[in-house]
């Protein structure tokens, strides 16, 4: 994917905040929550618990500090807490900015009224989503 590979390109510039889009949604996740539960952190993203777990691991190994902090959770000891450091969020940010700098990108190639019918759909689907996700519980 294109996005990641600026995100490549980035890290080798110096910026070492290289994510992937699965590590970026774990992130996203714990930006909203500080702190969610590998389960909680899987059901929100979709992903497999073998994946979930490879996530965690790398987010836990990127820069000195990790990008996230995981700690057993204290209510219940067969579940682990993770929390986002303050580099993951400065990754999260350095990720989503280079997102939108890529999409505005394409926008920006589209007529007026391409882009306008583009939002209607987007809109449409991030409706539907959420309808998905509320019915869900999730």
């Amino acid at each position: 994917m294109k996005i990641a590979f600026a995100a490549r390109a980035r890290a080798r510039a110096g910026r070492p905040e290289e994510i992937t889009e699965a590590e970026f949604l774990a992130l996203d996740a714990l930006m909203e929550r500080d702190t969610l539960t590998v389960g909680e952190i899987q059901r929100r993203i979709g992903v497999l618990p073998a994946q979930m777990s490879r996530i965690v691991r790398s987010l836990e190994g990127k820069a000195a500090d990790g990008f996230v902090k995981c700690t057993i959770n204290p209510d219940d000891r067969r579940r682990i807490d993770v929390s986002i450091t303050a580099r993951g969020r400065k990754a999260h940010q350095s990720y989503q900015s280079t997102r939108l700098e890529f999409v505005s990108n394409i926008l920006t190639d589209l007529s007026p009224d391409d882009r306008r019918q583009f939002m209607r759909v987007v809109r449409t689907i991030r409706t539907g989503i959420d309808g998905r996700l509320a019915s869900a519980g999730a």
